[in-house]
């Protein structure tokens, strides 16, 4: 069986979950199937589209006649690039609406099934219209054409199916499985080294709060910074924070941390993406790691938490309560987009008790390595997932 698996993330340039999803599900379905990688080229790819390789790998580009254009068009000229590229293929497997509609013209060019994996939902995310402009019109158009008609659509959560099935109700309900994200806990595991934290210049007599993730409106990063206000003075907090969605909430973000740093010290912000074995390093020495996201279809970072030892403080939307076992492996704190202020506080008050409590947090935080290990591992996640593709192609 030749699966085309379609992505815009892929390492080197690996930036959010989803692409974190795709670089371990696709290390372990090389075991299973023959296995084809398409890809947006990083920007160190100087070789044409479609001639940017690798073993299994190919990366594509955006048309050169479409530089300065909209994101979304510029987006749709590499589906048009990967869709071209996947004849022989028996089944694509797309993931996010940056190559949904590859995998959906590769169908219907190709007339094979298509698989996509929902990690997010357009209409779900109306603050993308603040980065995309009229492309999140076109963004949302892909991902519903593609969606309407895919063979099969995998939900990473049972909340995710839920919120799919909200969102396009044509869609056939028998048509939406559910396989969660996974972990590679031999990767992710507690590291004891402590030179990451001299270079950032921790105090190791502190306790920290760590936030590990994108700045945007979906990751709840101002919620925290606000929530911080009101945290044990006596507690650091490192924000492991960039890739900001538009110029207007990095400059939030940036104004909200210098305001948070002149009412207290031991605020770190690390706005560069760290290498992941010093990401491991600090989630292992963190007291509680926090998660403030306002949407989340389930939060691959509080499992890479988890994994590493440490006590999670998540808000209770999407697949996060799938994960985060609430007073087992940390705690969660209702959202409510009608009462911001509420979930500040809520954060506030979590997060204090967690650091106020550390044998507590202890106990959570292996509590949540032995629920990583048994329940998420990548193996599993690709097992059931290719038995889907055998079903299709009976």
């Amino acid at each position: 069986m030749k699966v085309g698996l379609l992505t815009r993330e892929y390492p080197p340039d690996v930036y959010g979950g989803a692409g974190v999803h795709v670089e371990f599900l696709a290390r372990e379905l090389h075991s299973l199937t023959d296995l084809e990688v398409h890809c947006w080229a990083g920007s160190e790819d100087s070789a044409p589209a479609r001639e940017a390789r690798d073993e299994g790998v190919i990366r594509h580009r955006a048309a050169p006649g479409l530089d300065g254009a909209n994101d979304a068009l510029r987006t749709f000229s590499v589906d048009l690039s990967m869709a071209a590229a996947l004849d022989g293929c028996e089944l694509v497997h797309s993931h996010t609406w940056y190559a949904n509609l590859a995998g959906h013209l590769a169908k219907l060019l190709h007339g094979v099934p298509h698989v996509v994996t929902a990690h997010s939902l357009e209409p779900l995310r109306p603050w993308k219209a603040e980065q995309l402009g009229g492309g999140y019109a076109l963004s949302g158009w892909a991902e519903r054409t593609a969606i309407e008609a895919a063979d099969a659509v995998v939900a990473v959560s049972r909340g995710m199916r839920d919120d799919i099935l909200a969102c396009y109700p044509a869609l056939d309900p028998a048509r939406v499985r559910v396989i969660h994200n996974g972990i590679d806990t031999r990767l992710y595991r507690p590291d004891h080294g402590t030179a990451v934290l001299e270079r950032i210049g921790l105090d190791p007599e502190r306790p920290f709060v760590l936030f590990v993730g994108r700045i945007t409106r979906q990751k709840g990063v101002p919620h925290l910074l606000r929530a911080a206000r009101a945290l044990d003075p006596g507690a650091q907090l490192v924000l492991c924070a960039g890739a900001p969605d538009t110029p207007e909430i990095g400059r939030e973000f940036r104004e909200l941390v210098e305001e948070l740093g002149r009412t207290r010290d031991g605020v770190h912000w690390i706005p560069e993406m760290l290498p992941r074995p010093e990401v491991i390093q600090l989630l292992t020495h963190a007291t509680v790691f926090v998660c403030p996201s306002v949407y989340e279809p389930l939060g691959i970072v509080n499992l890479e938490a988890m994994a590493c030892g440490t006590a999670v403080v998540a808000s209770a939307v999407g697949g996060i309560p799938e994960v985060v076992d609430d007073g087992g492996t940390g705690l969660l704190v209702p959202y409510d987009e009608r009462h911001p202020e509420a979930f500040e506080s809520g954060l506030t008050e979590a997060l204090n008790r967690v650091l106020d409590e550390p044998e507590s947090a202890a106990r959570m935080g292996a509590a949540g390595r032995e629920r990583a290990v048994s329940d998420f591992g990548w193996d599993r996640v690709a097992r059931r997932t290719f038995e889907l593709y055998e079903e299709l192609l009976k």
